[in-house]
């Protein structure tokens, strides 16, 4: 089997209509998760798929909000316990992970679900069979990063953005992938705030080195001519 992409969810901060937020599916060695976003869960279900391992890029909640549930469901449902996947983190997590706790659920609520781990910027980890690399990226005034995806046995790259704001970093991260999904949330870098955290189209190509596919994106804007846009159920290989 290649190395698989399936764009569970595309939405950006505001979900597309029909479709849920942030999250992609990387089949190869296992199945990898790339976020978790609002209706990611459901569509996963429906589908009955189920990853070895999820990897989050941020803590905004378009990119992060279906660990709630999903939490909910390792708990109470009728499946819990059948599935416990690794669940990568930014550094620093657990106090997030208080915080969701107090607000939405009960002490422990995360360990019953997931096999939690933190990721470090620049040091490769393994899930899933793959070796991921996070690396740091400026969104607004939060900690986010980017992740390159590497499958050894078939000698295949993918590079996520997550959330960025245009950085050098940002062609850093796509260098040499065989495929580039990058977030292209703005129609022009002056909507942003003073502090950038997204990226226009034309950002997102810059800092390309081959291949992309343009996501996180409102149905309203249009995209370049010949550029690949994500949307819910969109499958290619890398």
């Amino acid at each position: 089997m290649e190395v698989r992409l399936t764009v569970i969810g595309s939405s950006p901060a505001w979900p597309n209509p029909g479709s849920a937020q942030s999250g992609y599916l990387v089949e190869g060695p296992g199945k990898l998760l790339l976020d978790c976003g609002p209706g990611v869960l459901a569509r996963l279900r429906e589908e009955r798929v189920m990853p070895d391992a999820i990897c989050i890029t941020h803590w905004h909640l378009d990119h992060s909000g279906d660990l709630i549930p999903w939490a909910w469901l390792n708990a109470y449902s009728p499946e819990a316990g059948k599935t416990r996947p690794e669940l990568w983190l930014p550094p620093g997590s657990a106090k997030e992970l208080e915080t969701f706790a107090s607000f939405w659920g009960v002490p422990r609520m995360w360990e019953r679900a997931f096999e939690l781990r933190e990721y470090a910027p620049g040091e490769p980890f393994e899930a899933a069979g793959f070796t991921i690399e996070a690396i740091q990226l400026p969104h607004y005034a939060m900690q986010a990063f980017g992740f390159r995806v590497r499958d050894h046995e078939r000698g295949r790259v993918l590079a996520y953005s997550g959330d960025s704001a245009p950085t050098d970093e940002l062609a850093a991260l796509a260098r040499g992938a065989d495929l580039f999904v990058c977030e292209a949330t703005l129609a022009d870098g002056t909507t942003d705030g003073e502090l950038r955290g997204h990226l226009t189209a034309e950002e997102a190509l810059e800092a390309a080195d081959g291949r992309i596919l343009l996501t996180h994106r409102p149905v309203e804007l249009p995209s370049p001519d010949g550029v690949a846009v994500a949307y819910d159920g969109f499958v290619t290989d890398v």
